[in-house]
C-alpha cells in the first residue's frame, strides 16, 4: 500500500486563497506574528513525523493491540518510543498557553495537525488530545495551585491526561452516575468508584497520567446538579513536585474492541483515591464540558482525518487496478478511475473531505477570534458560531467521513476486506467516533433543542446571514454561480427549517425524531457554503490546486446536497403535522 500523504498543498491552498488567513491573523493580537508561511511549514514538518513515524505503526498496533498485566498497561511496540519522541520535538505545546510552556499557536493549525494525526494513527492522535481537552479544562476551573503543579508537565508531554465520565448504568445521562467524594478535611477527598471506556486510561509512556473524574459529594443532589469534577493523578506528588506515591486506583480490565486496538480503553476501579475539586462544587459538567466541547470537534477531525487518508489509499489502488473495458469499448483491461461507479465513489469521499478541511478551519478561526478579538461583541458572535457549529462538526464529520471509508473500501473490492491493505482497519477505526464524546444522535438533538434556538434564533439567522452574503457575492463569479444558486435553494430549506423550530421550542418532542435529518441538512448547507467560497476564490488563483476543484464542487451541488435536502422536506413534514404521533 502506499503511504500517508499529508495534504500540505491542499492547506496551503485553503489558508492562503480561501478563508484570508493572515488577514484573520492579523487582526487578532495574540496571533498577529502568524501567517500561511508559518502554518505551512510548522504542519510540513508535523505532516512528516506522522507519515514517517506514526503511519508506520498504524497496522502494528492493530495487529499487537494493548495488555494489562498486575494493572499496569502495554501499548503495542513501538507506540511509548513515539509518544516520547512526539512530545520531545515539541507536538504537545502546539495551541498551549505560553504562560505553562505552550506556544500559543492558532487553533487553525492544531486542528489541521489533529487531522495529520488521526490520517497516520487514530489511536496514538486519542493521546495527545485528550491530555490538551484536560489541560483547557484545568486552565479554565483549576486553582493556581493545580495549573501550576500539572500544567506545565502536561503541556510538554511529560504526563498525559485522561477523561472518567461513563460509569456501567450512566452513560449519556450522567445524572445517574454513583461515584462518590468524600471530603477529607484537608483540601483533599477520596475518590471511590468505577468507571468504563476511559480512552488512555493508562500506558507505557511513563510519567504521571491525570484523570478529570465525575463525582458526587456526600450531600450532593441527584441529577446533573449533584455532580463534581475531581482531578486524580496516577501518582501524587512529592515535595518536588514530581511523581511519588501511587495513588489508590488501578486498571481493572481493558475493553475488547471493534478498532483503535492500540488505545488503552480502561475500566477504571477508584479505592479511596486521592483528588482535588476541579472548579466550584456541583458544577463538574459545567467544567468537563470545556474539556468535551473540544473533544467533540477533534473527534469530528477524526472522522475527516480517517476519510482522507482512506480516500488517498483508494484512488491510487483505482490509479493502478486494471480491470474491465473502456467505456467505448476499444480498450482493455483499463485503470478503474475510468468506470463510471469508481469516479462517484471516489468523487463521493472528495467533496466531503476538501470541504469538511475547509468547514473546520472556518470553525477554528472563530475560536481564535472568540479568544483573541479585542471586540467583546466580535468575540462573542464567534463564540457563538463555534457552540452552534460544535454539534454539526462532530456528527456530520464522523458520519460522513464513516460513510466516506467504506465507500473507499469499496473501491478495493475483495482486496478492501483483507487484512494486509488496511483499508478494513481504517472502517473498524472510524466506526468509533460516531459513537463516542456524545453519540451523533445525542448532537443532533443538543443542535435542535439547544443550538437552533440559542437566543431565540439569532445565531444561527447570524450564521445564516453570512451564507446569504458569500452566495450574494459568487453571483458575479463564472466558477461560483451556478453553485451559489443551488445552495440558494437549500438555505431557504434551512431557515425555513430554523424558523419553525423556533416557533415550537417549547415542545419539540416530536420533532425530535427528525434531528438527525436537521444537522445532515444543515451539515451539507454548511459544505456547500465552503465549496462556494472554494470556487469563488480558488478560481482567480493560479494555484494548481484549483484544477478539478470545479469538478468535485458541481458533483457535491448535483450529487450530494440535494440527498440532505430530501431529508430537510421529511423535516419539514414534521413541523406541519404530528408525523410521529400518527406513525404511533
Amino acid at each position: 500500500m502506499p503511504a500517508y500523504t499529508p495534504p500540505i498543498e491542499e492547506i496551503d491552498f485553503l489558508l492562503r486563497h480561501v478563508l484570508d488567513f493572515d488577514a484573520q491573523m492579523a487582526a487578532l493580537p495574540n496571533f498577529s506574528e502568524i501567517n500561511s508561511d508559518l502554518a505551512v511549514d510548522i504542519l510540513s514538518e508535523a505532516g512528516k513525523f506522522c507519515a514517517e513515524v506514526l503511519e508506520p505503526l498504524n497496522a502494528v498496533g492493530d495487529k499487537h493491540g494493548c495488555t494489562l498485566l498486575d494493572g499496569s498497561v502495554t501499548t503495542p511496540p513501538g507506540m511509548a518510543n513515539a509518544y516520547r519522541a512526539f512530545a520531545a520535538a515539541g507536538w504537545t505545546t502546539v495551541s498551549a498557553d505560553i504562560d505553562y510552556g505552550g506556544q500559543g499557536l492558532s487553533r487553525v493549525i492544531q486542528i489541521l495537525f489533529d487531522e495529520m494525526l488521526s490520517s497516520a494513527n487514530l489511536s496514538f492522535g486519542l493521546f495527545a488530545g485528550l491530555t490538551r481537552g484536560a489541560v483547557e479544562a484545568i486552565g479554565h476551573h483549576g486553582s493556581d495551585a493545580l495549573k501550576a503543579a500539572y500544567l506545565p508537565k502536561m503541556i510538554s508531554g511529560e504526563w498525559s491526561g485522561a477523561m472518567a465520565l461513563t460509569e456501567a448504568g450512566a452513560g449519556t445521562d450522567l445524572g445517574l452516575l454513583t461515584t462518590k467524594a468524600l471530603p477529607r478535611g484537608d483540601g483533599t477527598y477520596g475518590i471511590t468508584g468505577t468507571k468504563i471506556f476511559i480512552s488512555s486510561g493508562d500506558h507505557d509512556f511513563g510519567g504521571n497520567v491525570i484523570h478529570l473524574v465525575l463525582a458526587r459529594l456526600p450531600d450532593a443532589p441527584q441529577g446533573v446538579k449533584g455532580i463534581s469534577l475531581f482531578l486524580v493523578p496516577k501518582f501524587l506528588l512529592n515535595s518536588e513536585g514530581e511523581c511519588g506515591e501511587r495513588n489508590r486506583f488501578t486498571v481493572a480490565s481493558l475493553e475488547h474492541k471493534m478498532g483503535i486496538h492500540a488505545q488503552p480503553t480502561c475500566m477504571m476501579s477508584y479505592e479511596g483515591a486521592t483528588g482535588w475539586l476541579l472548579g466550584e462544587a456541583g458544577r463538574g459538567l459545567n467544567a468537563m464540558f470545556t474539556m468535551m466541547n473540544a473533544e467533540r470537534l477533534f473527534v469530528g477531525i477524526q472522522g475527516l482525518g480517517v476519510a482522507e487518508i482512506a480516500g488517498q489509499k483508494a484512488r491510487r489502488y483505482a490509479e493502478d487496478r486494471l480491470q474491465g473495458r473502456s467505456s467505448d469499448g476499444t480498450r482493455a483491461p483499463v485503470a478503474i478511475v475510468e468506470h463510471a461507479d469508481v469516479r462517484r465513489m471516489l468523487l463521493e469521499g472528495k467533496s466531503f473531505v476538501e470541504a469538511g478541511r475547509a468547514l473546520a478551519v472556518w470553525v477554528a478561526l472563530q475560536m481564535d477570534i472568540a479568544a483573541s478579538h479585542p471586540e467583546p461583541v466580535i468575540r462573542k458572535k464567534a463564540n457563538g458560531f463555534v457552540e452552534l457549529l460544535t454539534p454539526v462538526v462532530k456528527a456530520a464529520f464522523t458520519d460522513l467521513g464513516f460513510e466516506a471509508t467504506v465507500t473507499a473500501q469499496q473501491v478495493f473490492g475483495g482486496h478492501g476486506y483483507i487484512v494486509e491493505w488496511g483499508m478494513e482497519q481504517y472502517v473498524r477505526d472510524a466506526r468509533i467516533t460516531q459513537i463516542y464524546e456524545g453519540t451523533n444522535g445525542v448532537q443532533a438533538l443538543d443542535l435542535l433543542s439547544r443550538k437552533l434556538t440559542a437566543d431565540g434564533g439569532a445565531i444561527a439567522r447570524d450564521f445564516y446571514a453570512l451564507v446569504r452574503a458569500d452566495l450574494k457575492a459568487a453571483a458575479s463569479v463564472d466558477a461560483a454561480a451556478s453553485l451559489a444558486e443551488k445552495l440558494s435553494v437549500a438555505l431557504e430549506k434551512l431557515e425555513a427549517l430554523t424558523d419553525g423550530v423556533n416557533r415550537r421550542s417549547g415542545d419539540l418532542s416530536q420533532l425530535s425524531g427528525y434531528a438527525t435529518d436537521i444537522l445532515r441538512h444543515f451539515a451539507h448547507v454548511s459544505l456547500g457554503w465552503m465549496w462556494v467560497k472554494i470556487a469563488a476564490n480558488g478560481a482567480m488563483s493560479d494555484d494548481a490546486c484549483w484544477d478539478g476543484k470545479a469538478q468535485t464542487a458541481r458533483f457535491f451541488m448535483d450529487r450530494m446536497l440535494p440527498k440532505a435536502s430530501i431529508l430537510a422536506d421529511i423535516a419539514d413534514s414534521a413541523l406541519k403535522a404530528d408525523v410521529m404521533d400518527a406513525a404511533a
